[in-house]
């Protein structure tokens, strides 16, 4: 496990207050650098962690059909500017020889990744490759969408913009008929 190095944020955190002139030294900013250090801990928490680990364990069901968990939370931080994004994930598979994973996993999975400096492609990406890898499902649907407050706190200034993702893997790459047949239960 790595350590989080907590006194370097700090440094960094109080160089960052100086630089824009601020005084860290104020009553508003004294423990400023303490609780940074601490948030960035807490939200680059699965940096060091792998999505995969949490389809290890498996079920064995009678079921070949979709699976979807949708509408599943997330906030990340852009890994270019440092600021959140945030928005939700929809995940669908079809199991193959009736292999499933706990449901909670494929949010835990989307969890993990999000926790590190990042890219919305990449956390679709990964995860999707992800459950391909370990439950090797007939296919593997992932659609995020999100708001990066990169466009809404600067640069463009577009708030409630919202960027979406998709990766299909599988049966879901070749066949329109069951990507249409996902994109149609993610709209419900």
């Amino acid at each position: 496990m790595h350590e989080v190095d907590y006194k370097k944020m700090e440094q960094a955190v109080t160089m960052i207050l100086e630089a824009i002139g601020e005084d860290p030294a104020r009553e508003g900013l004294l423990d400023t650098p303490k609780r940074v250090a601490k948030m960035y801990a807490e939200v680059f928490e699965g940096l060091h962690e792998d999505p995969r680990q949490y389809f290890k364990t498996v079920f064995h069901e009678n079921h070949d059909e979709v699976v979807l968990v949708k509408d599943i939370p997330f906030h990340s931080m852009c890994e270019h500017h440092l600021v959140p994004f945030y928005g939700h994930a929809h995940i669908a598979y079809i199991p193959r020889d009736g292999v499933v994973a706990g449901l909670s996993k494929l949010a835990r999975a989307v969890e993990t990744t999000a926790r590190r400096p990042q890219l919305q492609e990449r956390i679709t990406s990964t995860v999707a490759d992800a459950m391909m890898e370990m439950l090797n499902p007939i296919g593997v649907y992932v659609m995020i969408e999100a708001e990066h407050m990169c466009m809404t706190m600067r640069g463009i200034r577009k708030p409630g913009a919202k960027t979406v993702t998709t990766v299909a893997r599988g049966i879901y790459e070749q066949d329109d008929v069951k990507r249409s047949e996902i994109l149609s239960m993610i709209k419900m």
